[in-house]
């Protein structure tokens, strides 16, 4: 460059002095860090979590079912709508009531109930996690449910809390008080009834007892004759106590349906084998007539001692001396249609005879406890009067029914029916 062109870039032809360009450059800094700070607080603000200033457009859809986990519950729950309609059933619900859950739910006391759930207000709170001590109250409920086998049931509800539109949800706890009822009615019964039935033999006892030790234990014949009407009256009484006991134990388990499912040709193999001694008497004659491949779900025990309950009846009450008794056992499937029993298909198992059988005013009492026809024709003792009420309770437990015919001197038909081995217990959601 000329020498003449530098020197007329500043007065005197010199270069400009450092001191003076010193500000320029602190300037420069302080902008590019506060350009930084600010892109900082942007890049900041970017990543907060944006409150919506409205609520989403699945605010007031219902809650789905699957968002409500009462599986787990250790107890037996139900999710109801604000209508009454079934939501949900957990699985321990399902087990043990069935398709009764629906008939307990329509009941007026748990319709009340609901209703009362209902009227009570959501804490403010609840819904955004509040206490517990925030949570709706717990309505209760206590009832008997007669059908089909009487059910002492304490239901407890409580308002589930939710958003808008989602808070007409009830959960509700059943728990089941029959046994406890039942073991109540027992011991009342058992004073009621048992102690006529006890005091029979417990008297004749006695009397007996006091005679002995008079003069009539002297007398060797008279001690025999004693001592054996003595043994019988022991034996009733044990029999008596035995049917008891049993009873008491069907009727404890009575309202949970049978999960087994039982083969009748090994059911009716296993009666065969208990009864076969009693027709080894002359004059009696058993048969058998059995359908292949028929099975029920039951107690097995239990249905065993059905059949064994109606033949001891058969043999006790229908021998006649002119003419051989014989009692058929059958088992067959059900004709659909039957008007004669409460659903269709199932099996029927039958307790046949061609014994003297009994006036018509007699069949509506038969399952009465201690109810007895008339005096044994086989000239066996007198019986408790509990079988046919032991058959009766049994077949409740298995949702079963029974049926007796029978006309004097045209013997007596019995005729058990069970429902199909494949009847589920799931509860529908349509109510």
């Amino acid at each position: 460059m000329p020498a003449g062109a530098l020197s007329g870039a500043l007065p005197g032809g010199g270069l400009p002095p450092v001191a003076d360009t010193l500000p320029l450059q602190v300037g420069m800094v302080l902008v590019c860090v506060a350009l930084a700070g600010w892109i900082l607080a942007v890049w900041l603000l970017l990543r907060q979590p944006r409150v919506p200033t409205s609520p989403p457009d699945d605010y007031l859809k219902p809650v789905s079912p699957a968002d409500l986990p009462v599986d787990p519950l250790p107890a037996c729950a139900v999710v109801l709508d604000g209508l009454g309609a079934i939501v949900q059933v957990n699985e321990a619900a399902a087990s043990q009531f069935g398709e009764t859950v629906g008939a307990i739910l329509r009941h007026p006391a748990a319709r009340s109930a609901l209703s009362a759930a209902l009227r009570v207000p959501v804490p403010s709170g609840t819904a955004e996690g509040g206490s517990r001590s925030e949570l709706p109250p717990v309505c209760s409920t206590t009832f008997t449910l007669d059908v089909p086998v009487p059910r002492t049931l304490h239901l407890m509800l409580r308002r589930l809390p939710g958003g808008k539109g989602q808070d007409k949800r009830v959960l509700v706890v059943l728990n089941d008080h029959s046994e406890a009822r039942a073991a109540d009615r027992m011991r009342t019964d058992f004073v009621a009834h048992a102690s006529h039935e006890l005091r029979t033999p417990l008297a004749s006892l006695s009397g007996f007892i006091d005679a002995l030790q008079g003069a009539a234990g002297e007398n060797p014949v008279m001690r025999r004759q004693f001592l054996d009407i003595m043994r019988q009256q022991s034996e009733r009484l044990k029999r008596l106590i035995d049917r008891l006991l049993y009873l008491s134990r069907v009727q404890a388990h009575e309202h949970q349906r049978p999960r087994d499912l039982v083969d009748v040709a090994d059911l009716m193999a296993v009666v065969l084998g208990e009864v076969a001694p009693r027709f080894e008497q002359e004059g009696r004659t058993l048969t058998l007539e059995v359908e292949d491949d028929l099975m029920v779900r039951a107690d097995e025990d239990e249905m065993v001692q059905v059949l064994l309950n109606l033949i001891e009846n058969a043999l006790r009450y229908g021998a006649r001396e002119d003419e051989r008794l014989t009692i058929t056992l059958s088992a067959r499937r059900a004709v659909i249609p039957d008007d004669r029993w409460p659903a269709d298909g199932g099996v029927i198992l039958g307790i046949e005879d061609n014994g003297c059988g009994m006036e018509a005013h007699h069949l509506p009492r038969l399952t009465e406890r201690f109810y007895r026809v008339g005096a044994p024709t086989d000239g066996a003792g007198q019986g408790t009067g509990l079988g046919l009420s032991i058959v009766r309770h049994i077949l409740d437990r298995h949702g079963g029914r029974l049926r007796i015919a029978s006309a004097p001197g045209k013997g007596t038909t019995c005729l058990v029916w069970l429902p199909p081995a494949g009847a589920t217990l799931a509860v529908s959601l349509v109510e």
